[in-house]
């Protein structure tokens, strides 16, 4: 890596995996960037852990696709699971082979995507990756962008051509902007149980990924290489040391291989879900990708894809005007087809299966389950929610708004 500059092309706020899939597809394209984060490094967030085929599709073009299915699992199956009758409905990635050359997810925790491109910037001569390092005053005008960023003895001044808030859900960027954050807060808290328990021994035939609706207390089973996540819903007023306690653990786990006191667990992760999305994804020479621009719930693992789908699609844009051979205008086309995705895509799938999860034994549940049976049982129904649950449909149809 080179000696500091004052001058770049572009500033990326966050080293997370967005901003890093995002530093990384600039500086293969020869621009110059620096990317700064407030954390030490590449924070290890244990949410996101799915990555779906457009994605690795993307990832494929930059070099890290193959090394990232070596060290997650391939999960082509996925089950809609009612726990009360025990109904099952499976859904194959297989079926849009001749759609994807990846037909099946990947289960590998996002960190290892940050941390392993953040490792390949760093050797970069054009890269300047900077942890401790946290945005906090930017101004633009008609020629670039200042930003004023703040590490522990001082503060360095950058001038840049663009700036990419890949800041995440409290973006000081977007903040800085001013711009409106629309949306809702789940009543519900979730709490995320890791565990190295072989749980598919104990419930035969389980998939890698599972979304099981019950009356009493919906859940989520995830697996990654090394471990199992359990996420449930909490009450609003639960306290979180009860949540985080034993007793709580012991009584998840009861329910679901028992006796919950023979289950270790890893990790207990308590976070609030919510449904937001930016009122713009560009103002000026400022962009903003991944949770920065919107944020969603979990079910569906549409979240960072969706993060890395905005990287690609603003970087692609954004290479073109810094060489000159397009109008910056044409980043407005950018915030057309992510803010439009974004709203009839992400956010009414992940509301409808949070919808499907929630709704227990009630009349609305077992039409939902109908739907689901019909979705599983015809050919082409099944190929065309596959399609959405895959986010091609999305990005076909991002690639379709002009």
């Amino acid at each position: 890596m080179s000696g500091p500059k004052d001058r770049v092309q572009v500033v990326i706020a966050g080293a997370g995996p967005v901003g890093c899939v995002a530093a990384t597809y600039l500086a293969q394209r020869g621009i110059d960037v620096l990317v700064a984060d407030a954390g030490s490094d590449s924070a290890q967030d244990l949410r996101a852990s799915t990555f779906h085929p457009p994605t690795l599709e993307m990832l494929d073009s930059l070099g890290v696709a193959d090394t990232l299915i070596a060290m997650g699992l391939k999960a082509p199956v996925y089950h809609w699971r009612d726990r009360r009758s025990g109904t099952v409905f499976a859904f194959d990635f297989a079926e849009l082979e001749g759609d994807t050359r990846f037909p099946f997810r990947v289960q590998c925790e996002q960190y290892h995507l940050a941390k392993m491109l953040s490792t390949r910037l760093a050797e970069l001569d054009s890269v300047q990756l900077l942890f401790d390092h946290r945005v906090v005053y930017l101004e633009q005008d008609d020629s670039g962008v200042n930003v004023t960023l703040e590490h522990m003895t001082g503060l360095r001044h950058v001038r840049a051509d663009y700036v990419i808030g890949a800041d995440g859900a409290n973006s000081i960027v977007r903040k800085w902007l001013g711009i409106e954050f629309d949306g809702f807060t789940y009543p519900e808290k979730f709490l995320c149980l890791s565990t190295e328990r072989p749980i598919e021994q104990d419930i035969p035939g389980l998939a890698h990924v599972n979304y099981v609706s019950d009356p009493d207390e919906w859940l989520v089973l995830l697996r990654v290489p090394t471990l199992w996540r359990v996420l449930v819903p909490a009450n609003d007023g639960d306290v979180n040391g009860d949540l985080l306690s034993d007793e709580k653990k012991d009584k998840v786990f009861d329910g679901l291989v028992g006796p919950g006191q023979n289950v270790q667990t890893r990790h207990r992760t308590i976070y609030r879900v919510h449904q937001r999305v930016a009122k713009q994804f560009r103002s000026g020479r400022v962009m903003l990708v991944g949770d920065a621009a919107h944020l969603n719930n979990p079910l569906g693992g549409f979240g960072m894809n969706s993060g890395v789908h905005d990287a690609f699609n603003l970087c692609e844009k954004l290479v073109e005007v810094l060489g000159g051979r397009a109008d910056d205008s044409v980043l407005d086309l950018y915030d057309r087809q992510r803010r439009t995705v974004t709203h009839d895509f992400t956010q009414q799938q992940t509301i409808e299966n949070m919808a499907l999860m929630r709704a227990g034994q009630s009349d609305a549940h077992q039409k939902r389950l109908e739907t689901m049976r019909t979705l599983a049982e015809d050919p082409d129904k099944r190929r065309a929610y596959l399609l959405r649950q895959s986010m091609l449909t999305s990005l076909r149809d991002a690639a379709a708004i002009g």
